[in-house]
């Protein structure tokens, strides 16, 4: 029966270089299976690591430090590295197709390209705000703002951040901590830099417990952030440019105004359109819909994990943790069912350890409805955490 199985080499790809492939591929390096062509198609050679990013924008980790090296990821799991940018999929003939013209075929198929902020509907954000994803280009332009601010440290500048979930928020708190930096480091007033936050509904991080959302809300405040809940932006457009820089009006329903240098769009999390339009079984948002095995409700040559995936049976917030989660369970599941054998149901977790950064070296932990205020040994527990993640991709060859 094995013998059978090693007569034909089957190809199995893994589209996108997010947290749970990057543990798959670890782990196809560590437990390799005859008679498996591997081959990842990404769109970048590093995938940045979710944990430590806010950690990186506030200064206090090297993008090395926060960036998983995919070349040497897929050397050590001996797969076929495509860098290129995935535009549609041809069911039928088991055909993934790229930007670039590339055409890969495929007999079993994962997917784990994260998701991306929904900006469509309001006017003027596709063309002036910055997503928070990709990451290459958020940070792209942060570090261009880093330089501005560091160049000429005497300008007033106003940075406006759309969204209040946990991502909204540790963006918001890690900017001005780097900012302000900056300026001590200038001797220059703090009260020249302006970040404000812009969330639809009255409250920020609405899916977690109302005891983060408070302690949350107050340290926001004691830091100087300016919270504009219950605001939907409706308006980006540009105004008359002050000096050599073109000022943005950030424009809400309630007729608010702001005018700002920035804005950072980090709003609900959406599906590019080519997955349905492919004929995958999808949620409203465009999300793959997938069993407890993470294997496609549709097409059972298909998995999906991470945030472009919905477990029917199990509704998650799109957050890095369940991808990491969710790593090890879908390797196994891949091997399974690349070994003709039945697949395992992976069932996360009712309650997870949430362990959030609040800027200044200090993290709230929260798991339910327990939480605890702002600490610095609870960033230290985070930050041995997330170094301890990293770990396990840099010394692999």
């Amino acid at each position: 029966m094995q013998q059978n199985f090693h007569s034909k080499v089957k190809d199995l790809v893994l589209i996108g270089g997010g947290h749970s492939h990057a543990i798959v591929l670890k782990m196809f390096g560590v437990k390799p299976l005859s008679g498996v062509r591997l081959t990842l198609i990404t769109v970048a050679p590093v995938t940045p690591y979710s944990g430590m990013l806010p950690g990186h924008i506030a200064g206090f980790y090297s993008y090395e430090e926060c960036h998983i090296d995919l070349r040497n990821l897929a050397k050590f799991a001996q797969a076929e590295l495509y860098i290129d940018q995935v535009v549609g999929l041809d069911l039928e003939n088991n055909q993934v197709l790229c930007a670039n013209g590339l055409v890969v075929d495929f007999d079993f198929l994962s997917i784990d390209i994260g998701s991306i902020p929904e900006k469509i509907s309001v006017s003027g954000a596709a063309e002036y705000a910055i997503a928070a994803k990709p990451v290459s280009q958020l940070l792209e332009h942060w570090y261009q703002l880093v330089e501005d601010v560091a160049t000429n440290p005497q300008a007033a500048i106003s940075i406006a951040i759309v969204g209040g979930g946990a991502g909204g928020v540790e963006l918001s708190l890690a900017m001005m901590a780097n900012l302000q930096q900056i300026l001590h480091q200038h001797q220059q007033p703090t009260t020249n830099l302006e970040i404000h936050l812009f969330q639809r509904t009255g409250e920020l991080m609405p899916s977690y417990d109302q005891s983060v959302r408070r302690l949350m809300q107050q340290v926001l405040t004691r830091k100087g952030i300016k919270l504009h809940l219950g605001e939907a932006v409706c308006q980006i457009a540009p105004i008359i440019p002050r000096g050599t820089r073109e000022i943005l009006a950030l424009k809400c329903e309630s007729g608010l105004t702001v005018d700002c240098d920035q804005i950072f769009w980090v709003t609900q999390a959406s599906a590019p359109g080519w997955l349905k339009a492919a004929g995958l079984g999808t949620d409203a948002e465009g999300f793959i819909l997938v069993e407890d095995t993470l294997r496609s409700l549709t097409h059972p040559n298909i998995f999906a994990a991470g945030d472009i995936a919905t477990m029917v049976n199990h509704p998650l917030p799109k957050a890095g943790v369940f991808a990491v989660k969710q790593g090890k369970p879908l390797f196994e599941n891949l091997q399974r069912l690349l070994l003709g054998k039945s697949l395992k149901p992976y069932q996360p977790q009712r309650q997870y350890l949430s362990l959030i950064g609040t800027g200044d070296r200090r993290a709230i932990a929260t798991r339910g409805t327990f939480t605890l205020p702002p600490h610095k040994l609870l960033w230290h527990y985070k930050d041995a955490i997330d170094r301890c993640f990293m770990e396990r991709f840099r010394k692999i060859l």
